[in-house]
């Protein structure tokens, strides 16, 4: 279940919250037995041994207990509205955003851009927003809601997305109410080629590709079996980013999400969902292979890294990357 950790932290936040509630509004009854009794014959030496004071020393424990309890329900409180109204703390742990986002980066997701949600069904309670274009969102991957997935919002409801896979090239254009495209496509403007720090390392299994990793290290150096990835600037309708590809690697178009009506690498957007695709195209598994995001499986827009540390997947941090602290766009 995707939702058990939201669960137990509203359960939580419910539990010490009623505690706090007796505690701070002396909810609690007073037991009978603890009331104070006149007893005239009895000296208070005897009384003593009555049992009262056991009782007491009961009820102090089970207070201390509540006591206890009810002190950490701010914390609770405050990390229930941020983490599920605010911000919620991301890490990436694969390369497909590369180079915007690195394997090891500590992102921070504003929950609020497109709609305040309940945070254990993930329904809609106030909207606020819709993804644009160019917006790097966190989403719950169709095919399976409990992994979250991070890629670049490329494709609206409503449009008509082309990807040349042999000049790795994007061609958007709304889609008229008669089915066919409108005359003006969405100007995406693909800058030369640049230097880059980044090689894709393949560690073999006989014929098979057993992994894949991303090693950062200048252009003048050299990994023997590696690949230098190729950089380009894409302007996205705007949004300006960088993206990676590899030279001479063709997209598997064998496991292209085919959708009725359209040719092989051309989709149309349906409405309330969106086309999402990583900035390292060449290694990514995005809306080419598995379709459109609907708006509900939305989580929130990366807005900044808190923190970034040098590794490669799955593997230890080796150091701390001070100078990725910063916005996302």
């Amino acid at each position: 279940m995707d939702n058990v950790f939201p669960l137990i932290l509203v359960i939580a936040t419910l539990v010490t919250g009623f505690l706090w509630c007796l505690e701070h509004f002396k909810l609690t009854p007073i037991p009978r037995s603890l009331e104070p009794q006149r007893d005239q014959k009895r000296p208070d030496a005897v009384r003593g041994k009555c049992g009262h004071n056991n009782v007491a020393v009961k009820i102090s424990h089970k207070s201390g207990w509540v006591k206890t309890c009810s002190s950490i329900f701010p914390v609770l409180f405050l990390v229930f509205v941020l983490r599920s109204f605010i911000f919620e703390p991301f890490q990436i742990p694969s390369g497909s955003m590369m180079p915007t986002l690195l394997v090891g980066d500590f992102i921070l997701v504003e929950k609020f851009s497109y709609g305040i949600k309940n945070p254990i069904t993930q329904t809609t309670l106030i909207e606020t927003g819709h993804p644009k274009r160019g917006d790097v969102v966190v989403f719950k991957f169709p095919l399976n809601p409990k992994l979250n997935y991070i890629k670049r919002v490329v494709g609206l409801p409503g449009e008509r997305i082309n990807y040349d896979h042999l000049n790795k090239c994007l061609t958007v254009q709304p889609v008229c109410k008669n089915g066919q495209n409108c005359a003006t496509s969405v100007p995406i403007i693909y800058c030369g080629l640049a230097q880059n720090d980044f090689e894709q390392t393949h560690n073999l299994t006989g014929a098979r590709e057993a992994s894949a990793g991303f090693l950062q290290i200048p252009s003048t150096q050299k990994v023997d079996g590696a690949i230098r990835l190729v950089q380009r600037q894409e302007s996205l309708g705007g949004v300006v980013h960088n993206i990676l590809t590899m030279s001479g690697k063709q997209d598997r178009l064998g496991s292209y999400y085919q959708q009725q009506g359209s040719s092989l690498s051309e989709w149309v957007v349906p409405k309330g969902e969106y086309f999402m695709m990583g900035d390292n195209r060449d290694n990514s598994s995005d809306s080419r292979f598995w379709g459109c995001v609907p708006e509900r499986n939305l989580v929130g827009k990366a807005t900044a890294i808190w923190m970034s540390l040098e590794k490669q997947e799955g593997k230890w941090p080796t150091g701390v990357r001070l100078n990725r602290i910063g916005g996302i766009h």
